[in-house]
């Protein structure tokens, strides 16, 4: 990742870029008053940045892995100082449906208790809806014997929802990492050909038309629930099940075969404790006859 001071031909009227190939991809966005990041997203083994040889240096080094793709990558990267650069390993963490969030008067957020993947920018979000049904909940103390309750409360209002972000994080780091390739195409030149013509590229660019959809859906849970008054958006999880379903019925058999598109199975995204949360609250809300939704 690099961030820098940066004169970009589309500084103002674009502020975000995402350019996806097979097992990488690259962001750059603007960050405002003439600043820039850039993130190269690179499938390797943890600790890779200690032993991968760069004698050219960090920005020589990614453009030789970006070598083919956008010239918007390599200007940046160009215009980008060795000490404007840092490398480092993403991890996330399954949903902590057993593990406790409060011990007392003592509660947890943000990562320390949802980390997730930063495909989707939320972990800076979900920990302000952590402070925000925090600060709700405590307000209507009147003892301090409340608080535990309270807390306890704000666990059980966050659970589901920072769990399912959780889970759509890890989803989208896994299908562009492992899924995505340059989308299959027919080429009319000098007689008919076809380019990436394998089941990789007919499959991504099967998807391209149900993307939007499911990217529409996604946002809207996203940021339409901050408030986090229901336990589960029944509007956005039969959007989930339509459009993602059919996302992971077109993929099946990408990858490795099962073994890719086994890795995208509710299990993986959610974790085993957040299908036991999710099981729990689906189960709550129809004896409570949809009660709160």
């Amino acid at each position: 990742a690099g961030e820098l001071a940066y004169d970009s031909f589309d500084n103002g009227q674009v502020g975000y870029k995402v350019y996806i190939g097979p097992n990488q991809y690259f962001v750059i966005t603007d960050i405002g008053k003439g600043n820039y990041q850039w993130y190269a997203f690179l499938a390797r083994s943890p600790g890779s940045a200690d032993v991968e040889e760069k004698p050219d240096g960090t920005s020589m080094f990614l453009q030789n892995i970006f070598t083919g793709w956008s010239k918007d990558i390599h200007h940046i990267l160009k215009a980008t100082k060795e000490n404007e650069i840092e490398q480092r390993d993403l991890y996330d963490r399954p949903p902590s449906v057993i593990k406790p969030w409060t011990d007392g008067s003592v509660a947890l957020l943000g990562d320390s208790i949802h980390a997730m993947m930063p495909n989707l920018g939320q972990g800076g979000c979900q920990a302000m809806e952590d402070a925000f049904v925090i600060a709700q909940e405590l307000e209507k103390a009147t003892s301090r014997k409340e608080v535990s309750g309270k807390l306890e409360t704000y666990r059980n209002r966050r659970l589901i929802r920072s769990a399912a972000v959780q889970g759509l994080s890890r989803f989208a780091s896994d299908i562009i990492i492992q899924g995505f390739d340059t989308p299959a195409k027919l080429v009319v030149k000098e007689g008919i050909k076809f380019e990436n013509f394998n089941y990789a590229g007919i499959v991504t660019k099967m998807l391209q038309p149900i993307l939007p959809l499911f990217f529409i859906i996604q946002f809207n849970f996203l940021y339409d629930g901050w408030k986090n008054e229901a336990k589960i958006d029944l509007k956005a999880t039969v959007g989930f099940l339509l459009i993602g379903g059919l996302i992971l019925l077109v993929g099946a058999g990408l990858g490795e075969e099962a073994a890719l598109f086994g890795g995208f199975g509710l299990e993986a995204i959610f974790g085993a404790e957040g299908l036991e949360a999710l099981a729990a609250s689906v189960q709550e809300f129809f004896s409570a006859g949809g009660a709160g939704l």
